[in-house]
């Protein structure tokens, strides 16, 4: 295991949202416990470097970058002590490319550059990736920066949990901000725990056994807390529900809803709130992701108990796509719901969701085939390239060597037309026709006095 050293030089830079992605970018980064006061600073990107404070001194020009000081976090790893700093860029202007650097006001990261999310509907594009768990320096990086290299102009960067394999293994997180390196700090990334980021805290004697580690299908969610390395790396939403502050969360991005729940704990604490977030959605596409899927994918495992809690809600609401990890297997349903039989496997109409369990390490179980797949994979890596726009959704799953493996789009139906005005209560069709032939009658028998007068 590579170690990674905080110093006073900035790494771990990562891009996420606490706040509108129209209006606001947050960022966070990693240094030594020297640095005890960090800043941002961001700038209008520009053609050239006009907007360095270096460059502004060698050729005078208008102060161009806000300086914004970040909230500093130590964290204390089973391998070092560090500080994490955050800092939310707010008051931005939607659609609008900047750049940015943080650091301590001597020792800098590069400038960064990002476009903020559009105010309205507009083509919206993003990945997603299943579980990188394992071997992420050695085997994920490829597969992150394959995806990153076929959809560059991504508005964010999804993971359905299990990023890493041991919760509080430093050097894990270190391959996996290695692993996809500066696209973190260019694309924002949207993140929800698996079990992995849930175990015993930095320490706690812990007993790492190969033999239970390889029979994990037969086993429930792993035991202990979110990882301590979560909350300090990621600056993400605080709007879900107390106490699983930045995992369960949701936000609204150009016409679309993204929901994150944590299936690892309080899954019936989360039923109210979720049914609040898609009851009152404004957006006509919504997306949810969590870790353990609904209707899984790998031989010997279910999560029934979950599929309980939260299927209800998902069916009545149907939110678009589902995308789930923790199986480490691929398979992917059409539109269903939960209507006909305990799989949805007879239910091919317009109205539900599509399910998706998806891996993007190496780390591989056996695949069970069911009805409701409509595509599978074992012993695959995969990751998915999402593009919305207007009333289509376009979804493809890539295997790690860039090789198209399954597609389909899903169309939005037109709303239905509105229902002709109803008439009067008591007053069906036979009504009105007679009292159409009274008028007509009434109205002859008007005529033949008029004739009858003139002629006389």
């Amino acid at each position: 295991m590579t170690v990674y050293k905080p110093t006073h030089v900035p790494d771990r830079v990562i891009l996420t949202w606490n706040g509108d992605p129209a209006t606001s970018q947050a960022v966070t980064w990693r240094t030594a416990t020297t640095v005890t006061k960090a800043v941002g600073q961001i700038a209008l990107s520009e053609s050239g470097p006009g907007h360095d404070p270096l460059t502004a001194k060698m050729r005078p020009v208008a102060e161009k970058v806000t300086t914004v000081a970040a909230k500093t976090e130590f964290l204390r790893s089973d391998l070092f002590e560090a500080n994490y700093h955050s800092v939310s860029f707010t008051q931005l202007k939607p659609k609008t490319r900047y750049v940015y650097r943080v650091g301590d006001g001597s020792s800098w990261s590069e400038w960064f550059e990002f476009q903020t999310a559009s105010d309205r509907p507009e083509p919206l594009r993003f990945i997603y990736f299943g579980d990188a768990q394992n071997e992420v320096k050695s085997h994920w990086s490829r597969v992150v920066r394959g995806a990153y290299s076929d959809m560059p102009k991504a508005n964010f960067i999804l993971h359905a949990g299990d990023l890493i394999n041991r919760a509080n293994a430093d050097g894990e997180w270190g391959e996996w901000h290695q692993a996809a390196g500066w696209i973190n700090g260019m694309v924002p990334v949207v993140a929800t725990p698996g079990n992995h980021e849930y175990g015993a805290p930095p320490g706690t004697p812990a007993k790492v056994d190969a033999k239970a580690d390889a029979a994990e299908p037969k086993k429930e969610a792993r035991k202990g807390r979110l990882s301590v390395n979560w909350r300090p790396q990621f600056t993400l939403p605080e709007n879900g529900l107390p106490g699983l502050e930045e995992s369960v969360y949701h936000f609204d991005i150009q016409g679309v809803r993204v929901i994150s729940l944590n299936s690892n704990e309080r899954q019936e604490d989360q039923v109210p709130w979720l049914e609040q977030v898609l009851a009152n959605n404004p957006n006509k596409w919504t997306v949810v992701t969590f870790h353990h899927p609904i209707y899984s994918t790998a031989k010997g495992r279910d999560n029934k108990k979950l599929r309980e809690l939260w299927r209800p809600l998902l069916d009545k609401y149907t939110p678009d796509l589902i995308l789930q990890g923790h199986d480490h297997t691929y398979g992917r349903s059409g539109v269903m719901r939960e209507d006909n039989l305990i799989t949805g496997a007879r239910l091919r109409d317009e109205k539900g969701s599509v399910y998706v369990v998806s891996v993007s390490g190496p780390k591989m179980y056996n695949l069970e085939k069911e009805d409701w797949m409509q595509s599978s994979a074992a012993d695959t890596q995969l990751y998915q390239l999402i593009t919305i726009d207007g009333d289509t959704l376009h979804y493809e799953a890539r295997t790690a060597n860039g090789t198209l493996y399954d597609t389909f789009d899903l169309t939005k139906a037109p709303p239905a037309p509105e229902a002709p005005a109803e008439a009067p209560s008591g007053f069906g069709i036979g009504a009105w026709v007679a009292v159409g032939v009274v008028a007509a009658v009434i109205g002859l028998l008007a005529i033949r006095r008029v004739i009858r007068r003139a002629a006389a």
